[in-house]
């Protein structure tokens, strides 16, 4: 029988493990067989930049590489070309190829700092490999094994369908693109986001129809954004990147509500169920300090992405300026003249053209991107009232070299 402590481990931060008792039925099958699961992920490089809200996924994957298991990593640079249309309520603009190869390379080096890079436990492949060489005959072949009836009980095609919304016939063939990623690399399980639920069983269905064990699927928890209530996103300010300045990194770590600290323990950390559930009782009973749990949570991300040495690099930044009250070690004092201020407030690219050496169009897009943080925050807006600046600590992207303080 599977290790009940494992399954429950492997669990922790899932949604759906379907169907039901596959997850044992298939680790029991491994130990008696002496193999070692395939675990497949797929993920379409879209963007070159990962947030942690990303990361769940590949953490899922690394605790099955730790339980001995092959985690197949799928680089979507053939789907990527269609375009997810999961969760969309329009038509996902098609990319151009060369974004995609430029974004395939940047998800791979992120990916690695979680994923073991063991040529035993991890094989990364592509899926033009299989897609690409899919002769005419054959794409009818798997096209034929399903429905446009199907395919509409899709919750996000329904919607469009009933409200008059286009649905491109590329869409349409996502599902069977990703499903037959299974086919290709024999998938045991599959992880997935919840919104991928649907495209995770079209991967069983055609892995039926091809003679093989349809795959088990295990969806994975949307980790909410440093606001605690919003999914994680860029365009909403709430993220925290995987390769953004781990000082950054700590600092929006901290500022997470409270409410939400075991869901970012469930889904970015490899803690045991029984550790994660010994956390809540003592938060619960009063026995642990919420501020303390937040600094292990970040010191344990930070330092597993980045390097314990960055970690605790980080630690001790935050606990100067925020705790102790102390200029950072690497600090220099920015001023205000008096023809920086109109109606009370400040034109950042303005500044930013002085106290970072930027053009205004570089401070305006750094802006735009998110990379001008104040205090670990995002700014989002071109100008800002001066007591909104005052006393905080500004950095402005990765090729800044230091942080100041905004003095009036």
């Amino acid at each position: 029988m599977a290790d009940r402590a494992l399954i429950d481990d492997l669990s922790v931060g899932t949604v759906d493990v379907l169907p039901d008792g596959v997850l044992a039925a298939r680790l029991d099958t491994a130990a008696r067989e002496g193999r070692r699961l395939r675990i497949k992920l797929g993920v379409d490089p879209t963007a070159p930049d990962l947030h942690l809200g990303h990361t769940v996924a590949l953490n899922k994957l690394r605790q099955f590489q730790d339980a001995g298991h092959v985690a197949v990593l799928i680089i979507g640079d053939y789907t990527a070309r269609i375009g997810d249309p999961s969760g969309l309520s329009k038509t996902r603009p098609r990319l151009d190829p060369a974004v995609i190869d430029a974004n395939a390379r940047t998800y791979q080096e992120q990916a690695f700092l979680i994923l073991k890079d063991d040529p035993e436990l991890l094989e990364v492949r592509f899926n033009g490999e299989w897609l690409g060489p899919l002769r005419m005959e054959q794409l009818f072949e798997i096209a034929a094994t399903t429905t446009v009836a199907r395919i509409l009980e899709r919750d996000d095609f329904e919607k469009r369908f009933n409200a008059h919304q286009p649905i491109s016939m590329l869409e349409m063939l996502y599902p069977l693109a990703q499903g037959y990623d299974s086919v290709a690399v024999r998938s045991d399980i599959e992880l997935g986001g919840t919104e991928q639920k649907f495209n995770l069983f079209m991967g069983r269905d055609l892995q039926q129809y091809f003679g093989q064990e349809p795959q088990g699927i295990m969806t994975v928890d949307i980790l909410p954004g440093t606001d605690g209530v919003e999914r994680m996103s860029k365009s909403l300010g709430n993220y925290v990147g995987v390769s953004e300045d781990p000082r950054d990194m700590y600092g929006k770590l901290m500022s997470i509500p409270d409410t939400v600290i075991l869901t970012y323990y469930r889904l970015l950390t490899p803690h045991h169920a029984s550790e994660i559930a010994e956390f809540e009782r003592g938060l619960a009973a009063g026995e642990l300090n919420p501020r303390d749990l937040k600094a292990r949570l970040a010191r344990e991300i930070i330092g597993r992405l980045r390097g314990e040495a960055a970690a605790a690099e980080a630690e001790e930044h935050f606990d100067r300026v925020f705790r102790r009250h102390q200029a950072a070690a690497d600090v220099q004092t920015l001023t205000l003249e008096p023809g920086d201020v109109a109606d009370g407030a400040v034109f950042l690219p303005a500044v930013m053209e002085r106290w970072f050496g930027v053009t205004r169009s570089e401070a305006r897009r750094r802006i735009q991107q998110g990379a001008v943080t104040l205090d670990g925050t995002p700014v989002t807006e071109l100008s800002l009232p001066v007591a909104d600046l005052a006393g905080k600590h500004v950095k402005a992207g990765k090729s800044a070299t230091f942080q100041g303080v905004v003095a009036r």
